[in-house]
């Protein structure tokens, strides 16, 4: 009975813990800012007043307006977390299991830090003709790669139920798209994109049963590590947007990016528990498959220009993150052997695991000011944003940290000829989480059925920040145009294509 039990074990905290870690390839606090080099200077208020090849990821509509033009630029993303676990500890009769009363254990602190990768945008537009774009791009998302100690002072991490590592993830965006100017006033921009890449995460579950009757839940004879690849990973999705000159000096842009529909094999490796009752014990097979669904996102800006060069746009946005209310995995050849007394190989059934993330908002106000000296146009950017949590704070783990998050930016350009380059800095204040261990609800992975309480090892303080230091240029080709409303001297004016907004881009 007792094999029966720890194989059954092993083989559904594999597929628990495959589909917890490949979720977060995209989940809430994995996407730390808005990205790009010239809307993150805004603070990511670009919906309305997209004008380069950056707006295929904001609103495509703005394509009409970048012309034929390259464009590049790279960020580096620095998160930290530090993360001081508690634990509440019941005491219970021995005889009945009645809870008589329990205290609150506190761990040593923990430091995650990210890996230094920059995370490049390449956008490409053409003009066919007179209001109409295509363009072609690639970029990757603003995430950060995080890392955390397998041991610390000699003993196991208190965090490492959650997340060692996510290094060797890589994924990206690619796309084309279009975008189409109707009416003088009027322009509208759709693409197609996936999401493509390989998701990578190593972390620990316990092999405990949770009767407790041979071990202690975090007993660490009992830790299984666990490596996980998800991938190749190619998700279908798409974005669609408008924008409507109100008038000389207002601008309304809207967009709705579609949501992504993960569906992608993967394979799991195990270092099985060093306890004896796994003498023996190997992992039969490595295949499974994931699935899980990822949100959609609405856009609304609203830009003003109340003085020649000077734009500032008040923006907001809504994640459908309540889509998002389950993973499933589907075991297609993992298995344990060897376990006496049971079936050699054990195969693991589907499994379905609960997440109840919420929809989150945000609100984002930015702007730039352009001028033009001499042959140089300069802009100089800044903005700031808040965006609430799509994790409950019960589900808050070292794997999804996020919360209430605000974002401060500042960025700058310098325009030469056909050339400009773009410059941002940008600070993410996010909110100190102190999560009650009694209201924690991300429980051990020991997914056996079992009358026993679940164990949750979540509890605890979570104290998080970042920045984003990013550098990137725009080359134009044909016409060249000065900056939008403002005044260039004569001999610095190149002729503008006619019905074209004048701007540096």
């Amino acid at each position: 009975m007792l094999a029966r039990r720890q194989t059954r074990l092993v083989a559904v905290g594999l597929a628990c813990l495959a589909v917890t870690c490949a979720d977060d390839a995209r989940a809430a606090g994995l996407y730390f800012g808005d990205r790009g080099v010239r809307p993150l200077g805004r603070a990511g208020a670009f919906v309305a007043g997209a004008d380069d090849a950056g707006a295929v990821a904001y609103n495509p509509a703005g394509l009409v307006d970048a012309g034929t033009q390259l464009l590049f630029d790279a960020s580096w993303v620095r998160f930290g977390n530090e993360y001081t676990r508690r634990a509440w500890v019941e005491q219970r009769d021995p005889n009945t299991g009645e809870v008589l009363g329990g205290t609150t254990r506190t761990f040593p602190t923990v430091v995650g830090s990210s890996a230094v990768l920059p995370l490049p945008t390449l956008a490409g537009s053409y003009r066919l003709r007179e209001g109409l774009v295509v363009a072609l791009a690639a970029y990757a998302p603003y995430a950060a790669i995080m890392s955390y100690p397998e041991t610390l002072a000699g003993k196991p991490a208190p965090q490492r139920y959650s997340l060692l590592t996510l290094e060797g993830s890589g994924l990206g965006v690619v796309g084309a798209y279009v975008g189409y100017r109707p009416h003088a006033r009027v322009s509208v921009g759709a693409g197609i994109e996936a999401l493509v890449g390989r998701f990578a995460a190593t972390t620990m579950f316990s092999a405990c049963v949770p009767d407790r009757f041979l071990c202690a839940p975090e007993q660490p004879e009992w830790d299984t590590l666990t490596e996980l690849s998800a991938g190749p990973i190619v998700a279908p999705t798409g974005i669609v947007g408008a924008k409507l000159r109100a008038s000389s000096r207002v601008t309304i842009g809207a967009s709705f990016h579609l949501p992504v529909f993960v569906r992608a094999p993967a394979t799991i490796r195990t270092r099985l528990p060093s306890t004896v009752a796994f003498a023996g014990a190997t992992q039969v097979g490595d295949a499974a498959s994931i699935a899980f669904d990822l949100p959609w996102t609405a856009s609304l800006g609203v830009e003003w220009r109340p003085l020649d060069g000077l734009a500032v746009e008040l923006a907001g946005s809504a994640q459908g993150w309540g889509m998002h209310d389950a993973i499933r995995v589907n075991p297609e050849g993992v298995a344990l052997g060897g376990v006496v007394g049971f079936p050699d190989p054990y195969r693991m059934p589907e499994q379905r695991l609960e997440r109840g993330f919420e929809n989150s908002y945000a609100v984002r106000l930015g702007g730039e000011y352009t001028r033009a000296l001499g042959d140089v146009a300069l802009s100089l950017r800044g903005g700031a944003s808040f965006e609430s949590s799509a994790v409950p704070p019960a589900r808050i783990t070292v794997l999804t940290v996020d919360g209430p998050k605000g974002t401060l930016a500042l960025g700058a350009s310098l325009g030469f000829g056909r050339w400009r380059f773009d410059a941002v800095y940008a600070h993410i204040f996010v909110a100190v989480t102190d999560l009650d261990p009694r209201d924690a609800r991300s429980p051990l992975l020991v997914p056996v059925a079992s009358n026993a309480a679940p164990h949750y090892v979540n509890g605890g303080n979570y104290r998080s920040s970042g920045d984003i230091l990013g550098l990137g240029f725009t080359y134009r080709f044909g016409s060249i145009e000065p900056a939008r409303d403002v005044e260039v001297p004569a001999r610095a004016a190149p002729r503008r294509e006619e019905g074209q907004p004048a701007s540096v881009r």
